[in-house]
């Protein structure tokens, strides 16, 4: 490795991907395409489990007052395995999961794919007719449900073609017509030998649909390796490059807080598969989000790095108590998923005794997690800066007629990749929308420096991301369309120091209506989650304004929405 004052980031990538290096890349075909992927990789998330069940006693999963070795959790996933089995999952079975994070959501969905089932990630936030929606759209045979959201399903059991065995993971006695988990959840050390391709559905993640419906994103097990083997390679890199190494200087084992829900491809995907990997400890918080309790597992665990969606990061560093705290094991801070203020990074280097070395993922469901990754340093220079693209990623920005834009300039940017999703499930309109000549079309608008960093900057998706959720405006304007006192509405995002953007809705009236903006909210509540509520209301007495196509012009919207953001909104 030449010297750090000396290398530059191509010199350094070339060192660690060459023949023979730890992280080769080679050039193979993914369903036709030719891309890169690393030449020596485990080919399914069995192997990765099998590989970190090798560390025996070194700690891996910590809740609360129950602490999981590595060798405890390899035995849990392939004796889970086996009972699954047992109670009828065969290969390519979907099985959905709700429930908060927990070790027994870990557990089973490594139990699940290592005899090659399916997850089904559902919302934890989702409401009732959300979740009956997944439940049919993916044909979920089983169902994973936790005591604290059981009541959402429960008038969904016995209602749902093909769902056959409901399990309860809780404490106390297992409804009525469900398997209590606890019966499933079991020790062995037999390793499961069930065929598995590195193509098969790892996880499904249900995304919001432009459409009006969300959309399963298929995840396979080759795409989660390799976005993995990815970061483990940016954290080589940095450290070939002289920036923050990701590993504790003192040589102890990184202590990782995740805070992220399991059913986002930040909480399974991105954080737990690579923590594996790395063979970190995964500290996981109870309950909901507290920035008091965030603190305390930081200075009880000694926590040395932690992945936040930028909401959480905000209330963390503002939380009134930081100080109480011991906080100097921390020396990582990683987000992702939302827009986060300046003020929130520049307040995150000031209350951390020991400053931390923060990094902005950029990444979506369809490519499994992170595309492009950006250090301190880049986030300090250009804060809109989101890095380079993983080695295994081609990229290119295009206009609106397709053609590559220059350096500098403003384009759609498009990914290539073995981590770009095979497509979403049953949905073949929506996947050849999405990937035209293997070309994964994000939506997302950027350009690239001169340095070879790229910046996003708009979504041309009409979408909001609400501290880290994805909400389609045309799927809430939908469930509005149907309200008989609403002539017509649009939803927009207003931008917010805290979550990044909230909801808005743009709303006229039919003539002579006494609707208020409470009706408006509780109708949107009565269909979908809590999170895509329009927190702000306008009416209109005049139509909306349209082009002379007939489409909104949500431009002119944006400039009447709210200014300050109002600190008593907060949830």
């Amino acid at each position: 490795m030449p010297d750090q004052s000396q290398v530059s980031y191509q010199d350094a990538l070339d060192s660690l991907t060459a023949a023979g290096a730890p992280f080769e890349l080679r050039t193979e075909e993914v369903g036709g395409i030719p891309t890169r992927n690393f030449a020596s990789r485990p080919r399914s998330l069995r192997e990765l489990v099998e590989g970190a069940g090798k560390r025996g006693d070194v700690e891996f999963l910590v809740q609360g007052g129950q602490r999981l070795s590595y060798a405890e959790f390899a035995q849990l996933v392939w004796g889970t395995a086996a009972r699954f089995r047992e109670q009828g999952l065969r290969r390519g079975d979907r099985i959905g999961i709700l429930a908060y994070n927990s070790l027994d959501f870990v557990v089973s969905v490594f139990a699940i794919s290592s005899i090659g089932g399916i997850t089904v990630a559902l919302n934890g936030w989702w409401a009732k007719e959300e979740i009956d929606y997944a439940l049919r759209d993916s044909g979920c045979r089983f169902l994973i449900v936790d005591d604290r959201l059981f009541p959402r399903v429960s008038g969904l059991l016995g209602e749902i073609e093909g769902l056959e065995k409901t399990f309860f993971a809780g404490a106390g006695e297992s409804p009525t017509g469900t398997v209590s988990l606890r019966e499933v959840i079991s020790s062995s050390e037999q390793i499961p030998s069930d065929d598995i391709h590195e193509d098969d559905g790892f996880v499904i993640l249900y995304t919001s649909g432009t459409t009006g419906r969300p959309k399963g994103c298929v995840t396979t097990h080759r795409g989660t390796v390799t976005q993995v083997m990815g970061i483990l390679l940016h954290g080589m890199l940095s450290a070939a490059l002289g920036k923050p190494s990701p590993l504790p200087a003192d040589g102890g084992q990184p202590t990782i807080l995740m805070t992220a829900p399991l059913f986002h491809v930040a909480g399974i995907h991105t954080g737990v598969c690579t923590a594996m990997a790395a063979g970190a400890k995964i500290v996981l918080n109870e309950g909901r989000f507290d920035p008091e309790q965030v603190l305390s597992l930081i200075q009880r665990e000694r926590v040395t790095g932690w992945s936040a969606i930028p909401t959480m990061l905000h209330r963390v560093v503002h939380c009134s108590t930081i100080h109480e705290y011991d906080l100097s094991s921390l020396s990582r801070i990683s987000f992702g998923g939302a827009p986060t203020a300046p003020e929130t990074m520049n307040r995150a280097r000031e209350v951390f005794p020991v400053e931390p070395a923060l990094s902005n993922g950029y990444g979506t469901t369809e490519t499994h997690g992170v595309i492009m990754l950006s250090g301190d340093r880049e986030l300090r220079d250009k804060p809109t800066c989101v890095g380079h693209p993983m080695p295994f990623f081609d990229t290119k920005l295009v206009n609106e007629a397709g053609e590559e834009v220059a350096d500098g300039e403003l384009g759609e940017l498009l990914l290539r990749s073995p981590t770009v999703t095979p497509g979403y499930w049953n949905r073949p309109d929506a996947t050849a929308e999405a990937i035209r000549d293997g070309w994964l079309h994000t939506g997302d608008i950027a350009y690239q420096d001169s340095d070879g960093d790229f910046h996003v900057v708009d979504r041309a998706k009409d979408m909001i991301i609400r501290g880290g959720e994805n909400v389609y405006c045309v799927e809430i304007e939908s469930c509005l369309a149907d309200h008989p006192d609403i002539d017509e509405a649009a939803v927009i995002g207003v931008p917010d120091t805290e979550l990044g953007e909230r909801v808005k809705a743009v709303v006229v009236r039919i003539p002579g209506s006494g609707l208020t903006e409470a009706d408006v909210q509780a109708h949107v509540h009565s269909r979908m989650a809590a999170f895509k509520v329009p927190e702000f209301i306008e009416f209109m007495e005049k139509p909306l304004p349209r082009n002379p196509a007939g489409k909104i012009l949500k431009e002119q919207l944006r400039g009447r929405g709210p200014g300050a953001f109002d600190p008593d909104l907060i949830e």
